[in-house]
């Protein structure tokens, strides 16, 4: 009796640990969608931001757990059905490159209308409607590619789906809960909206570089993006003083 106990415990541990370790990383990884989303959904009026971005965040929730679900099929989608010269292309690497070269144009694009034309908010209701429809669209199209790294995430560290979609929803949580705090960051300070482009750049061809099978840690992406956010709070800092 006392051994079955102990068996017990030592499961809900593992459980717990798995659980834990698998929401840091979840949300970790879920970084540059919050940013994506508050940079797409700060080109809306104020009044309707917060709902946008709610329906953003709720539809990669949803498009992550539906791609849980469907775990052989991920699965399948990494196995190579064409050969080019020594190179084995596969569903993984062609949706990987297709959003990274997608997340690459946008953030260029938003990049230069940013710098060379300023942001001005959207003025008629059809444009409006248009435009949350666009963002919409936008942010459902990348959710897939994102959803990517944190599935593989998922399946490389347990095979429990309920531990994997839980973990899911902890992180979709956490983001939901400071993505505002982001996006009023961004639209507050212009030198953090040109630093979030420039690290979707970075995303950008990071996703390029995995569809071909050139593995580069976002360890080392992360880590200079948090160097050069350090450098600019205390450039924020000093501008704030000399006012």
């Amino acid at each position: 009796m006392l051994l079955s106990f102990s068996m017990e415990n030592l499961l809900t541990l593992d459980m717990l640990f798995a659980f834990l370790t698998l929401s840091l990383m979840e949300v970790i990884l879920g970084i540059d969608n919050i940013i994506f989303i508050s940079i797409l959904t700060n080109k809306l009026p104020k009044e309707i931001r917060s709902k946008a971005r709610s329906f953003g965040i709720g539809l990669a929730l949803i498009t992550r757990i539906l791609m849980l679900l469907s775990i052989k099929w991920i699965m399948g989608l990494t196995e190579p059905f064409i050969s080019i010269l020594w190179f084995e292309i596969t569903g993984r690497a062609l949706i990987l490159f297709t959003g990274g070269v997608f997340l690459l144009v946008k953030s260029l694009k938003e990049l230069f209308v940013f710098v060379e034309k300023g942001n001005s908010e959207i003025g008629s209701n059809l444009n409006v409607r248009n435009s949350l429809i666009g963002i919409i669209i936008q942010i459902a199209l990348l959710d897939i590619v994102f959803s990517f790294d944190s599935i593989l995430t998922a399946i490389g560290m347990t095979d429990n789906l309920p531990i994997m979609i839980a973990a899911i929803v902890v992180a979709m949580i956490v983001m939901l809960r400071f993505s505002g705090v982001v996006s009023r960051l961004v639209e507050k300070f212009p030198s953090l909206q040109i630093l979030a482009l420039t690290f979707l750049i970075l995303i950008g061809f990071i996703l390029i570089f995995e569809a071909f099978e050139l593995h580069v840690s976002k360890s080392y992406i992360y880590a200079a993006v948090g160097f050069s956010l350090l450098v600019e709070m205390i450039n924020m800092r000093a501008r704030i003083r000399k006012v």
